[in-house]
């Protein structure tokens, strides 16, 4: 059974959110919410963030709609690839230099492609460290160019292995107790989130106001 998120033992990954894809994948803008409180959060408990771009020459930055300059020496990256796992080279040897991490944050996209690549790599990586390394994945921070992906790279993760959750349910757990001295700073950030959570999850997770996204074409020819 996975162990209960603690901020000591945890990474986040922040997955490929580049400004290319902003027209072609579903509900992009609530992805960048949830992606900006995620970072937030990371910093709030002093957790690292490690960020990936995939072929950036073509596909652009990071978005700059993150604060990932908030994070300051918090934030790791970006890393720039071209396999679509986040577990590169240069990633591994970060991960090989934190041996006591046991738990990753993955949000971005696409969660049929690099999300699920990054989180079974991750999984292959527990069995060659000897200790676990659990993928936990929150719905309302990940998405893909056709919506109907997420629940099929979903069902296959959670089958693999990860965590399936969602962003508000992971800060509760990485706080873990209400008699931290933290915990009125963190009750201040939920509160302050707390619309928005309610429409990203609405849109990514209940997609009650599904967007159409752009064709594939738009970017097959940089990523594929």
């Amino acid at each position: 059974m996975p162990p209960l998120l603690n901020p000591r033992t945890t990474l986040f990954f922040l997955c490929d959110i580049q400004t290319r894809f902003s027209k072609a994948i579903h509900a992009y803008d609530q992805v960048i919410v949830t992606a900006n409180k995620l970072v937030k959060l990371a910093k709030l408990f002093n957790c690292e963030v490690v960020a990936t771009t995939q072929n950036a020459r073509a596909l652009g930055p990071i978005d700059p709609q993150i604060d990932t300059e908030s994070l300051g020496p918090l934030y790791l990256g970006p890393f720039d690839k071209s396999r679509f796992s986040m577990v590169t080279p240069e990633v591994k040897s970060l991960l090989d230099t934190r041996p006591h991490v046991t738990s990753v944050v993955i949000f971005g996209i696409e969660s049929h492609v690099c999300v699920l690549q990054t989180a079974l790599s991750l999984l292959e990586l527990s069995s060659t460290r000897g200790k676990s390394l659990i993928p936990y994945l929150p719905l309302d921070g990940i998405s893909s160019c056709n919506s109907f992906e997420v629940g099929i790279a979903m069902a296959r993760m959670r089958q693999a292995g990860a965590v399936v959750t969602s962003s508000e349910s992971l800060a509760f757990e990485l706080m873990g107790d209400a008699s931290f001295p933290n915990f009125k700073e963190f009750s201040q950030f939920v509160k302050e989130q707390k619309e928005r959570t309610k429409t990203a999850g609405d849109i990514l997770v209940l997609g009650r106001q599904a967007t159409t996204p752009s064709t594939q074409s738009e970017i097959a020819g940089g990523v594929y």
